[in-house]
């Protein structure tokens, strides 16, 4: 059978466009562009339009983008939900920026008005695109295919030939062939009529609904959250109360009753090191060993704790998120007696845990006239010192090969009266005065576990007793990241099905010719024109071909045609 010159068929008669239009009109359930002004007259048509615009695709789109936009100053400003000194210290350094950076709320980013606004805006508009588009859709899946068009050759896909087989046997070949290839078939007079690739939009409609999910689940969780941080020496517990918490920084809808009930104790922490080579001091393993109880009145059991495998309970996830010393001292005063014993913790200040710190003895303590009197020492800690000669105080590698404790003294008032609160780590000797050695320089010393050193003028003794470990650990609750996970997942599974996924429909047309000898159309009709479709009804006219085969007094007639040229 020879090509049909479609190109001038169309030209001749170009009212038959509409009807090839109508056949594919409603294979989306994408709603209609509103090109015009507002429908209506007065604030209802305003109203109208508004909404019209809102909804559509293209406005969702620019939200989307807005909302990426808007969330770049979030990760580049410091926010005051997440660290105040972070924020306090960049007003500092961009002073000039910080009257402007108020203005735009940029240290409140995601609570800001302007990017709730977009959040809000976002989801009305998606709202207010499924939903129709739900209802549509319902609509096509309890319809029918539509009938066939009057003239199956103008439609991209179309193939003829004659046979035969009676029009009913080719009918009835046609529909059952269809049905099996999963098409939905309805036959009507003299064709029937088939339809496929409903998950098409099934995934487009999955995909909005996908990106509501995440916008639920990231408002809930920013509203519910809570996150903490807990120093924990080992042989100490930790109970999951707000009073145990070192920092802890929650959401706007949070409230104490949510933090889930648990507690634990730290037994034993391991870290294992590169001894030698190039990556010497590199970390190999953190384990923190712990006795975890669920519950008020739970069972104890044994648990272990590494960096990137938390320990679950309740919706609580706990982190290991780091270690380091706490050299244990005690301290004397002239009559010795004990009036301070702890272990101190150091904080780290480099890869191989050189350490910086602070032991205050507030309470306890009497000069040798008896007066009150409150010590202060700031403490420098390394695990693996270099030796006496061979550089400064900073630890050769991270683990205790030969460890050393460097002490500077001081007496007086250590601020901690004045209810102000002040960093652990650090020392305030604003109304503190020197221990002063025999050249009256301040009085420092070096000592290693087990040595003491004695204050000057007979004011008592400090001793490095030993030496313990601590682990940092955060326990937070982010309540809607299970939900933000499900729809990231759906929103990738429907954007999948919507791109590779094509709604299309087949007609196939018998009817009886001048001669007897039956004439059998084919033809295909796609949302979009694309070379898959030719192909599937090339292979569609070879399996009814075979079952109605050609007459044997015509020659083979039969095309496939595909786009139009």
């Amino acid at each position: 059978m020879s090509t049909t010159d479609k190109t001038s068929a169309e030209a001749s008669n170009p009212s038959e466009d509409s009807a090839e239009t109508a056949a594919g009109a409603q294979l989306s359930t994408a709603p209609a562009e509103d090109g015009g002004g507002p429908v209506g007259i007065g604030v209802i048509g305003w109203i109208r339009w508004f909404w019209r615009q809102l909804t559509s695709m293209r406005v969702a789109l620019i939200l989307l983008f807005l909302l990426s936009l808007g969330s770049i100053p979030g990760s580049l400003v410091p926010q005051n939900q997440v660290d105040a000194m972070k924020v306090a210290q960049w007003k500092k350094d961009h002073s000039f920026w910080v009257p402007l950076a108020e203005k735009l709320q940029l240290f409140d980013v995601y609570s800001s008005v302007w990017f709730s606004a977009i959040y809000l805006l976002l989801f009305i508009s998606l709202i207010g695109c499924i939903v129709p588009r739900t209802w549509q859709f319902v609509g096509q899946l309890t319809g029918r295919p539509p009938g066939a068009p009057r003239r199956l050759d103008r439609l991209p896909a179309y193939a003829t030939w004659r046979t035969e087989k009676s029009p009913d046997e080719v009918l009835a070949q046609a529909k059952t062939l269809l049905g099996g290839r999963r098409f939905r078939t309805e036959a009507g007079t003299g064709a029937v009529a088939a339809e496929k690739g409903y998950l098409r939009e099934a995934g487009n409609l999955l995909f909005h609904i996908a990106l509501i999910v995440m916008l639920v689940a990231f408002a809930w969780g920013q509203l519910f959250k809570s996150e903490g941080g807990k120093l924990v020496l080992r042989g100490k517990g930790f109970a999951n109360t707000l009073t145990q918490y070192d920092d802890f920084k929650s959401g706007s809808m949070f409230t104490p009753e949510d933090l889930s009930p648990f507690s634990f104790t730290l037994d034993k922490f391991d870290a294992t090191y590169e001894e030698s080579g190039p990556q010497k001091g590199t970390a190999r393993d953190f384990t923190a060993h712990v006795t975890f109880r669920d519950g008020v009145d739970g069972a104890p059991r044994k648990r272990e704790i590494q960096v990137n495998k938390p320990l679950e309970v309740d919706g609580a996830k706990v982190y290991l998120l780091g270690h380091g010393y706490a050299p244990v001292i005690s301290v004397t005063d002239p009559t010795g007696k004990v009036v301070y014993k702890d272990a101190v913790p150091m904080l780290p200040f480099d890869a191989n845990l050189s350490s910086s710190g602070a032991v205050k003895v507030p309470d306890g303590y009497h000069d040798k006239d008896g007066k009150k009197e409150q010590l202060g020492f700031n403490a420098m800690f390394v695990p693996t010192f270099a030796g006496e000669g061979k550089g400064t105080m900073l630890s050769q590698f991270p683990d205790l090969k030969y460890p050393v404790l460097a002490l500077s003294a001081y007496h007086g008032s250590l601020g901690v009266d004045s209810g102000l609160p002040q960093n652990v780590y650090q020392l305030n000797t604003s109304k503190m005065q020197e221990f002063k050695d025999a050249d009256g320089q301040l009085f420092k010393k070096r000592l290693l576990p087990g040595e003491a050193m004695e204050l000057p003028n007979g004011a008592g003794t400090v001793k490095f007793e030993g030496i313990e470990r601590w682990a940092t650990f955060t326990i937070t609750r982010q309540p809607g990241s299970g939900l933000a996970l499900a729809g990231a997942i759906f929103a990738i599974g429907g954007l999948a099905a919507s791109l590779f996924i094509q709604r299309r429909r087949v007609w196939v047309r018998a009817v009886a010719g001048r001669d007897g000898v039956t004439v059998v159309e084919m033809a295909g009709l796609g949302r979009s024109e694309s070379a898959k479709l030719p192909e599937e009804l090339g292979r569609l006219a070879a399996a009814l071909h075979e079952q109605a085969p050609t007459a044997p007094d015509q020659p083979v007639k039969e095309t496939v045609e595909g786009e139009r040229g």
